[in-house]
C-alpha cells in the first residue's frame, strides 16, 4: 500500500459543520455532518472542533505522529486574517467577534495529541476558489475568479496561481459590491448590492411577486400552491420544462451577475469566471444572460478570451479547498 500525505479538512456554516479525510491526490473519505448548534456559542463549537479533530485521527490508518499527517483546515464565512488565523465577526455564529481560532485550536490538540498541529482558518468562499484550483475546474488555470451563488453570494480571487486576500484578507466581497447605486433594496446596509438581487432568499421572494403575472406557470404546481415555499431548484425545474417564469427569472438574476461581475473583469483583468454554489444548478439558463451582460458593461478589449465555466467539485469545494489550504501550507514549511 502506497502511503499518501493527509489531512482533516472541516467546513465550519451556520448550521452544520462537515468534515472529511483527505489525501493530497485530492481522495475524500470519512465525510460527516454534525449540526453546528450555533447558538451555545464559540467555546461549544471550539470545544466541539477539538472533539471532532481527535476523533477524525483515530480513523485514520496512519499514526497521527507520522509525517504524513499535514495538520487541519477549516473553512467558515467571516473575514479572515493574511494569517489564516484570525476570524472576525462571523456571520451565523452568534457570540463570535475577533478570534484567534487557529491559535486556540492549536493549543487544545497540543495539550491532548502531545504534538504540535497545524491549524489553518480561511473564508470559505476563498476555500472554494482554492479547492477549484487545485481539484476542481480552475486546475490549470493561472488567474480566475470563483463565484459561489447561494445564500449569499462568495467570491474567491486566483491571481497566478495563488489565492489573492488582499490588505488584510478581506478581499473578494463581490456580494457587497453596489450594482445599483441609487435602489431602494438595501442589503448587510449597502444600498443596491449584487447579494441583495441574487442571494437565494432574494431569488425566491422575486419568483413569489411574478406568480400573479403566469398563472399558467408549473410553479404553481411545483410549490404546491404554497408561493412561499419556493426555492431555486424548483425554479430550474420548471425552467428545464421550458416554463416562462422560470426563463425570465433567470435571466433577470444572470443580468444582475453581469453587471457585478463586469466591474471585477475590469478592475482585475481576469476573463475567467467559475461559477459554482446551490444556485449554480441553474447555470445552462444563467450564463447566457451573464455573458451578454457582461459584454455590455466592459471595453471591447475584454472581450477576448472571456469564459464561463461551472464548478467541478460541488458541495465538496470547500472541504477540497481546506485541504489544498493544508497541504500548500506544508509545502512552504
Amino acid at each position: 500500500m502506497v502511503m499518501e500525505a493527509f489531512c482533516i479538512a472541516i467546513d465550519l456554516g451556520g448550521t452544520a459543520i462537515k468534515s472529511a479525510i483527505v489525501s493530497q491526490s485530492g481522495r475524500l473519505t470519512e465525510f460527516m455532518s454534525v449540526p453546528t448548534e450555533a447558538e451555545k456559542g464559540p467555546r461549544h463549537i471550539i470545544d466541539a472542533l477539538q472533539r471532532l479533530i481527535a476523533e477524525k485521527l483515530d480513523q485514520t490508518r496512519y499514526n497521527h505522529s507520522s509525517g504524513y499527517f499535514k495538520g487541519v483546515g477549516i473553512g467558515m464565512p467571516g473575514v479572515v486574517g493574511l494569517d489564516s488565523n484570525t476570524v472576525s465577526h462571523p456571520p451565523n455564529l452568534p457570540g463570535w467577534e475577533k478570534m484567534a481560532l487557529g491559535d486556540i485550536l492549536t493549543e487544545k490538540l497540543k495539550a491532548t495529541l502531545n504534538r504540535s498541529v497545524y491549524v489553518g482558518v480561511e473564508n470559505d468562499a476563498n476555500l472554494a476558489a482554492l479547492g477549484e484550483a487545485y481539484y476542481g475546474a480552475g486546475k490549470g488555470l493561472t488567474d480566475f475568479l470563483m463565484v459561489t451563488l447561494g445564500t449569499g453570494v462568495g467570491c474567491g480571487i486566483i491571481l497566478n496561481k495563488q489565492l489573492y486576500k488582499g490588505t488584510t484578507g478581506a478581499a473578494g466581497e463581490l456580494g457587497h459590491v453596489s450594482i445599483q447605486c441609487q435602489s431602494a433594496q438595501v442589503h448587510a446596509g449597502i444600498r443596491g448590492s449584487l447579494e441583495g438581487f441574487v442571494g437565494q432568499r432574494k431569488i425566491s421572494a422575486l419568483a413569489m411577486t411574478m406568480l400573479s403575472e403566469y398563472p399558467n406557470s408549473i410553479l404553481h404546481q411545483l410549490s404546491g400552491g404554497k408561493p412561499e415555499t419556493i426555492q431555486p431548484r424548483h425554479l430550474t425545474q420548471a425552467a428545464e420544462k421550458g416554463d416562462d417564469l422560470a426563463l425570465t427569472l433567470w435571466a433577470k438574476i444572470g443580468e444582475y451577475l453581469g453587471v457585478g461581475l463586469a466591474g471585477a473583469i475590469s478592475l482585475l483583468d481576469i476573463r475567467t469566471v467559475v461559477l459554482g454554489g446551490g444556485v449554480s444548478g441553474a447555470n445552462e439558463f444563467l450564463f447566457p444572460s451573464i455573458l451578454k451582460e457582461i459584454k455590455q458593461y466592459i471595453l471591447p478589449p475584454f472581450h477576448d478570451q472571456l469564459k464561463l465555466i461551472p464548478a467541478t467539485l460541488g458541495n465538496d469545494a470547500g472541504l477540497m479547498g481546506a485541504a489544498a489550504h493544508v497541504f500548500s501550507h506544508a509545502e512552504k514549511n
